[in-house]
């Protein structure tokens, strides 16, 4: 049964996932994914945060990127070019391979639930891996100069540049948690509550949005500890401080902290932010960048202390 349930979203969830995947046996962590950034593109559902994830458990990413393949190859989208087709959102020839058995399996009937867990076994990934839903809820950024925007328009296409003054999340009201997260969110196995350093606004909300999501978090008795995406006013990856800002957020470690509030019991800050307090959490201080797997394993063990420390176990 479930002990640890941990949210992620982009490279910073997947890199602590992959940390917490190296310390806990398969049926023990339930890495649950955001997917408000899944879209339709080229005929193809693209599960981006997904698929990240996977493929960092697997040890196949692009070390450099973070996300991707490693070794990956452009011969399609060089085609695509040719033929003047869209090719503003970059896919590998062998990270098209994924996308296309998702849109046969999709196609068939297939949720995306199942179709995660297939594809993760299909790379050697022995842990679960599942989308917070299997319905589908999308990403929408309102931006200062160009309005609404679907996740990737903004995130992608105009490389996350316009100032964000608002998020929603179409189809949440409408979603449910997936099987594997609702069941792990009901477990009375359930030991720790990891919120990894994803984007808060953009990673970790959508997940939140989900009905009953954030109730359950709210009932709990396991511990909510999390890891902070934002280090001495910067992000780590991305734009979570830019974002933060924008929705009236302060873009640090302790703005985090205030943006889950009472989620959480316990913060595991960089220390570049050290001597942050905060009244009623616990807070521990250490080297929170995952440069590599063995910097992951260390922010994963230093999060479970947490966790375990603050359930007196």
């Amino acid at each position: 049964m479930t002990r640890v349930l941990a949210l992620a979203g982009g490279v910073g969830g997947a890199r602590l996932a992959r940390g917490l995947a190296r310390l806990l046996a398969p049926g023990e962590l339930l890495i649950a994914v955001n997917t408000g950034d899944d879209f339709r593109h080229l005929g193809l559902h693209i599960a981006p945060d997904l698929d990240t994830v996977t493929y960092t458990l697997a040890g196949l990413e692009d070390p450099r990127r973070g996300w991707g393949l490693a070794g990956e190859t452009w011969s399609v989208m060089e085609a695509l070019e040719a033929l003047g087709g869209e090719t503003w959102f970059r896919l590998g020839d062998h990270d098209l391979a994924t996308h296309l058995e998702r849109a046969r399996r999709l196609e068939a009937g297939e949720t995306p639930s199942r179709i995660a867990a297939a594809l993760a076994r299909r790379f050697g990934v022995a842990h679960c891996i599942a989308p917070m839903s299997d319905d589908p809820v999308r990403t929408v950024v309102d931006t200062a100069e160009h309005g609404r925007l679907a996740f990737q328009d903004y995130f992608v296409r105009r490389a996350a540049r316009p100032r964000v003054r608002g998020v929603a999340f179409e189809g949440a009201a409408r979603a449910r948690a997936a099987p594997a997260l609702a069941e792990a969110l009901a477990s009375p196995a359930l030991e720790a509550i990891v919120i990894c350093p994803s984007n808060p606004p953009l990673s970790i909300a959508p997940i939140l949005s989900v009905p009953g999501v954030r109730e359950a978090l709210g009932r709990r008795r396991a511990p909510v500890a999390a890891v902070s995406p934002i280090i001495a006013g910067k992000a780590v990856k991305g734009p979570a401080a830019a974002v933060m800002r924008g929705l009236g957020h302060e873009a640090s470690a302790r703005g985090v902290a205030e943006y889950y509030g009472d989620l959480l019991d316990g913060f595991v800050i960089d220390r570049a932010d050290a001597g942050l307090r905060l009244p009623g959490k616990a807070v521990v201080e250490a080297d929170t960048i995952m440069r590599d797997a063995d910097a992951s394993v260390r922010v994963a063990e230093t999060v479970l202390a947490l966790a375990r420390r603050i359930s007196g176990s």
